[in-house]
């Protein structure tokens, strides 16, 4: 990835946010949504931005996709620079302390969510089913 990228990524407020959490653990899009108060799509689109510009790196848990920070010796360096200068600024203190008090409590709500399979995928057990019949 060029510096380019790795900077317009990091050129939305969301986005800063969402690495914010990505820097102190793993997580999935419906954790990130849940500790930041927004939507599911517009977490989604930042995510997917992010993971195209070579912040991130997702892997997939069943229905779940879960993200964290990319590796690299450019990225580690941003990275730790980063993560000082979301110490000094809000929202992004006030997101890590959120997040430490929730897992601090037993964790995210996310853990135990389950994510409802794609309308394609339930279509498809339904007709699956139907013809077993």
């Amino acid at each position: 990835m060029r510096l380019v990228d790795y900077f317009r990524g990091l050129s939305d407020p969301t986005r800063l946010r969402i690495i914010n959490l990505l820097l102190n653990d793993e997580l999935c899009g419906c954790e990130i949504q849940r500790l930041l108060g927004m939507t599911q799509p517009l977490v989604s689109r930042h995510l997917v931005y992010l993971k195209r510009s070579g912040l991130v790196v997702d892997r997939r848990d069943g229905f779940r996709v879960f993200y964290r920070p990319a590796k690299g010796n450019r990225l580690r360096d941003l990275f730790n620079f980063l993560r000082r200068a979301f110490c000094e600024q809000e929202p992004f203190g006030s997101d890590s302390a959120r997040m430490h008090a929730v897992l601090a409590e037993g964790g995210l709500p996310g853990r135990e969510c389950k994510q409802q399979p794609t309308r394609a995928l339930a279509t498809e057990a339904k007709l699956s089913r139907r013809k077993a019949q």
